[in-house]
């Protein structure tokens, strides 16, 4: 009986997995076409935001209709006249959802009409501008406030002409209707979710630096979620100082239960395109505007949250080796977050300003995971001192090399630093993880699967020695080498050429010298045989 149940489980789990695939590849499938059919001369990268602006609207509209329609099917929220709508509706929907969307004003209403609406342009840029008044004198307001402002409906890049303008415009409106999303409780996938970020990734992908700059890979996220999180029960909140597009803090609410992260997501983000993407993405995954705050400014000088801190998981992905004022600002230096390394990050290089921002946010019992350039952990001046004061304060608790090409439009190997304020032991743990062991080479890029990242866990767990892959070595060891934290100092690398036996190759160099002084003998016998 007890086996019975058990193969019945495994095959659910099977054959929800299997249709899980089969709906995740015929979304993408569908929504790349959409994207190709309707940018035309309009370049990928810039397009993708009127693709994703239309997505992000079907979202929320249904979602709000499913609201409003609270689950009885004899309501159609959609058909309602915007006239009936009481104030006192209105207002308790925007206490709960953050905004408000009157019928006339839903998706599925204005794409009906999008292919004979000449005024769809206007139209849709006062529906976008309502939705985010609506909230004025809310809570919500700053969540909601902008949200559609990279979705510029009046835009010359949609055409030079009203009449280009909404054809580009209904086309998109129409493909996006067409989207079998179904009942978004009953499917196998987050759809919506899904289809932005695989959107945003294959923007990425094909748009070099520019785009991949602010976007992690979903298999990289998933990784540096579970070391910022790694047997924390739960977690107060979650943040991200450079956040990009959200979509390691989004990681992090899909490798566990709601209920762990209590208090919310929290992110900065210094673009203001990207910020917008970051809030809507946090919509696209079901979290509602009072459990994330996404503020915009530059973290390094203008810092938000300080109120907020600490936080017992830190993610983050900043930009690589950017330039920052530093000592520029003579006041930096007294900065609580930099005082205490005695030293700014170079001028040149804001990578372990980021650190130790995070560092200083960071509370006594969590983890901060962050991607950084390799040259951090071995150059000198500044950054030598930095990391001086990292390894005496016993903060650096692993540091992993990654194989390279896991990110859009860059082939390096970054390396992961993780800090910790309650490690038991003056050590530091170094993971080799760029082996082709930890990656699977996926067309233009390398991928971590699941196994690759299951087995990155182990060895942070464990924090035993492996050879060829991880040491922890005593930091009082690391001191002695001018506090070098590259990985490459520390580990082994294994010696992949082919291995010889020097005593027997050189007794099979003596046996072939002796066949040719014998054949040498012959040859020489012959020869005078032949001239006498």
């Amino acid at each position: 009986m007890i086996n019975d149940v058990t193969s019945e489980a495994t095959r659910i789990i099977k054959r929800e997995k299997m249709t899980s695939i089969a709906q995740r590849q015929e979304l993408q499938a569908k929504i790349w076409r959409i994207a190709n059919d309707v940018r035309g001369s309009v370049d990928g990268w810039d397009f993708k935001q009127f693709v994703l602006g239309t997505l992000f609207y079907r979202f929320i509209s249904e979602n709000f209709t499913n609201y409003i329609e609270g689950g009885d099917d004899s309501v159609n929220y959609a058909n309602y006249p915007d006239k009936d709508i009481t104030p006192e509706i209105k207002d308790d929907a925007i206490k709960t959802k953050g905004y408000f969307i009157y019928p006339s004003q839903l998706f599925v209403n204005v794409a009906k009409t999008a292919n004979t609406n000449p005024n769809l342009n206007t139209e849709l840029k006062a529906i976008f501008d309502a939705i985010e008044s609506s909230a004025n004198g809310y809570p919500s307001e700053p969540d909601i406030k902008g949200l559609f402002a990279d979705f510029d409906t009046t835009s010359t890049r949609l055409g030079n002409t009203v009449e280009a303008k909404n054809s580009r415009l209904a086309s998109v409106l129409k493909g996006v209707e067409e989207l079998n999303f179904g009942n978004f409780e009953d499917n196998h996938i987050d759809l919506f979710g899904d289809a932005y970020e695989f959107l945003i990734s294959n923007y990425a992908a094909n748009a070099g630096k520019s785009g991949g700059e602010f976007f992690t890979p979903q298999h990289v996220s998933k990784l540096i979620a579970q070391l910022a999180m790694h047997k924390q029960d739960k977690v107060n909140k979650i943040y991200d100082p450079a956040a990009g597009s959200g979509s390691l803090l989004l990681q992090a609410k899909k490798h566990f239960d709601n209920h762990i992260i209590e208090e919310g997501f929290y992110g900065q983000e210094v673009n203001h395109t990207t910020y917008n993407l970051a809030r809507m993405n946090m919509f696209l995954h079901n979290i509602n505007y009072d459990k994330f705050n996404i503020a915009l400014g530059n973290t390094l000088t203008d810092p938000h949250f300080g109120d907020e801190k600490p936080f017992d998981a830190i993610v983050s992905n900043p930009p690589y080796s950017i330039k920052w004022i530093g000592d520029d600002d003579p006041t930096l230096i007294n900065d609580d977050r930099f005082a205490p390394a005695g030293v700014l990050a170079p001028k040149s290089k804001a990578d372990f300003a980021f650190v130790l921002h995070a560092l200083y946010y960071l509370s006594s019992k969590g983890r901060a995971a962050i991607v950084c350039f390799p040259g951090i952990f071995y150059r000198g001046g500044a950054e030598q001192k930095i990391r001086k004061y990292l390894v005496d304060n016993n903060f650096v608790e692993t540091i992993i090399s990654l194989a390279p090409n896991l990110f859009y439009g860059t082939p390096i190997a970054v390396s992961i630093l993780v800090l910790s304020k309650h490690k038991t032991e003056n050590k530091t743990q170094f993971i080799d993880a760029s082996g082709e062991d930890f990656f699977k080479k996926v067309t233009n890029n390398n991928v971590l699967t699941d196994k690759h990242i299951e087995r990155i866990m182990e060895i942070f767990d464990s924090k035993e020695n492996i050879e060829y892959v991880a040491k922890t070595i005593d930091n009082t060891k690391i001191a002695e080498n001018d506090y070098n934290l590259s990985v490459s100092s520390y580990v082994e690398t294994k010696d992949h050429r082919e291995q010889f036996d020097i005593v027997e190759l050189n007794n099979e160099v003596s046996n072939t010298v002796a066949r040719i002084e014998i054949l040498r003998a012959d040859i020489d016998k012959i020869i005078k045989e032949i001239e006498a």
